[in-house]
């Protein structure tokens, strides 16, 4: 399932933050991004992660960075030095016998009055660790409940398909007694417009008959495929994971409308069949989703 989670926190100097995104994926992955030297770190992420998500290919984004722009500005003047510039130039001027004016911009613009150093890339691992945790936890619960939301309105599909494949069970084995009959009946009609001169045997005739309504038998398909419509129910009201579960499922669903299809000879039954395998295939595709 998909779902999105970010958390921030600042502690100290620094700002951290978790950017999750998830998305639809059969087993378990993590994507990890994290800043330079944070490595010892990776375990502890993945495990948290693996701990909530149990399915699906997580993208974690972790940042590290100054609280505010300006955390570093002051310092960065060099009053020693720009009054050591500004009473050489004065020296120099006089010495020469220049014109001129010595300005604050002049000064300024003098190689190291205004240092350019450059913040530390992130906090330490060490720094990091408490906080990272925490804030790793408060976007993973965004991430879940996002995922929740998307696993209940799957719920909801599944149990409407499930009360069609209901119906369509119940449907074929009202009509499925009747085949047996509706085939004495095509083949006492077959041999009368043969009109052939030979008694026709009923044993015989009762006998095929028998074997045919053994063989096309369904009465245990139908038991299982009910039997699975409601695991499947009751699996859709648990808390934990339960999508390969569910996925195994449909595929025993998917045989057993196959051994229907199979077995019943019959028109009537084949389209309701084919209506039945139309819906498990689509709860098949979504059932992949699922944690």
């Amino acid at each position: 399932m998909t779902g999105y989670g970010r958390a921030a926190r600042g502690f100290g100097a620094w700002q951290l933050g978790v950017e999750l995104s998830a998305v639809n994926r059969r087993g378990a992955e993590v994507a990890l991004a994290l800043p330079r030297g944070w490595a010892a770190l990776e375990a502890r992420v993945r495990e948290a992660v693996l701990a909530r998500v149990a399915r699906g290919r997580v993208q974690v984004g972790i940042s590290c960075s100054r609280a505010a722009a300006g955390a570093e500005a002051g310092g960065l003047l060099d009053l020693a030095l720009a009054q050591r510039f500004c009473e050489e130039a004065r020296s120099l001027a006089a010495a020469l016998a220049l014109p001129g004016d010595l300005t604050l911009e002049t000064i300024l613009r003098c190689p190291g009055v205004i240092r350019t150093e450059g913040p530390s890339e992130a906090a330490s691992a060490e720094e990091a660790g408490l906080v990272l945790e925490e804030v790793l936890l408060e976007a993973l619960d965004e991430l879940v409940q996002m995922r929740e939301s998307e696993g209940a309105r799957l719920a909801e599909d599944f149990r409407s398909r499930l009360a069609v494949l209901g119906a369509l069970t119940e449907e074929i084995a009202t009509l499925h007694p009747g085949v047996a009959v509706r085939v004495r009946a095509a083949l006492s009609e077959r041999l009368a417009k043969a009109q052939l001169e030979v008694p026709v045997d009923e044993d015989r005739i009762a006998k095929e008959i028998a074997l045919f309504a053994d063989r096309t038998d369904v009465s245990e398909e139908l038991t299982r495929l009910r039997g699975h419509i409601e695991q499947f129910h009751t699996l859709l009201t648990r808390a934990e994971p339960v999508g390969r579960t569910l996925d195994f499922l449909t595929q025993e669903m998917a045989r057993e409308c196959n051994t229907l299809g199979v077995k019943c000879a019959d028109l009537a039954i084949s389209r309701l069949v084919v209506a039945a395998k139309a819906e498990v295939e689509k709860m098949r595709e979504q059932v992949q989703n699922i944690e």
